[in-house]
C-alpha cells in the first residue's frame, strides 16, 4: 500500500471552494428549518409571560378590593363614632335595639 503525501495548498483550496457555496447553503437551510421551533417557542413564553402577568393582575385586584373593604370598615366606625358623640353632646340617648 503505497501512501502518497498530502498537498496542503490543494485541501486548503479545496475546502475553502466548498465553504463558499456551503455556507450559504446551510444558512438558508438553518434559517427555514429554525424559523417554525422558534416562532413556537416564541408564543410558548409570551402565553407563559401573560399567565403570570394575569396571575399578578388579579393578585393586585385581590389586595385593592381587601384595602376597600378596609377602608369602608374603618369609615362606617368612625361614622358610627361621630354620631355616637352627636347623641352625647345633645343629651339624646341612643338609638339601640332593645332599649
Amino acid at each position: 500500500m503505497e501512501v502518497f503525501p498530502i498537498d496542503l495548498t490543494s485541501l486548503v483550496a479545496t475546502i475553502m471552494g466548498i465553504s463558499i457555496v456551503l455556507i450559504p447553503v446551510i444558512g438558508l437551510t438553518a434559517r427555514f428549518a429554525l424559523t417554525p421551533v422558534v416562532e413556537a417557542l416564541s408564543k410558548l413564553f409570551d402565553a407563559r409571560g401573560a399567565d403570570e402577568e394575569l396571575r399578578i393582575l388579579h393578585r393586585r385586584l385581590e389586595l385593592q378590593e381587601q384595602e376597600i373593604a378596609h377602608l369602608r370598615h374603618t369609615v362606617q366606625g368612625l361614622a358610627e363614632g361621630r354620631d355616637f358623640e352627636r347623641q352625647l353632646q345633645a343629651g339624646q340617648p341612643s338609638n339601640e335595639v332593645g332599649s
